[in-house]
């Protein structure tokens, strides 16, 4: 049975399991799965914007995620999503497909678990280069106007949180 069409967009530091969760959410629901880093990759590997491709990423993200979201397919966006300029323009993605959005921040309260999964990741994207524990920690994240569902990944298995992101998805 196929389910209506919606945006779920993830939200949280890097090494909190974003892209875990989201990738097996994606496959549980079988969503288009949309991470703003592959985007920015591929910018910055064309040469077209240098080494910054400031919000080029999130920009095609939005295009790609509202073209899937027309075509009546649910769409999982994977982003740190730091700012509250890249969670209203989701929303303002969610709005002009005429579909719903799940909010979904991701957490890491154990700080040691943390550290250890930023300092121990490999890219799995051809050139990436991925931060650093210290620029986790110096990176600007605003506080949220809304209440996303929020997952805190020391606590609880991927599958623990897919199912929890499951339970409150919109109809």
């Amino acid at each position: 049975m196929r389910t209506s069409p919606r945006l779920i967009a993830f939200a949280g530091l890097p090494g909190t399991g974003k892209t875990t969760v989201a990738q097996a959410l994606a496959r549980e629901i079988a969503a288009v799965y949309l991470r703003i880093d592959t985007l920015e990759q591929a910018f910055i590997s064309s040469g077209s914007c240098g080494a910054e491709v400031g919000p080029a990423g999130y920009l095609a993200g939005y295009a790609v995620a509202k073209d899937n979201l027309r075509l009546g397919l649910s769409v999982v966006a994977d982003s740190v999503n730091a700012l509250q300029v890249t969670r209203n323009a989701w929303r303002q993605v969610a709005r002009d497909a005429g579909v719903p959005i799940a909010e979904v921040a991701l957490i890491c309260s154990d700080s040691a678990m943390h550290r250890a999964r930023v300092e121990r990741r490999q890219a799995d994207i051809p050139g990436h280069k991925l931060p650093t524990w210290q620029s986790v920690l110096e990176r600007q994240y605003d506080a949220w106007d809304t209440e996303p569902l929020v997952i805190d990944t020391a606590r609880v298995s991927v599958a623990q949180a897919v199912a929890t992101i499951v339970r409150h998805l919109p109809t």
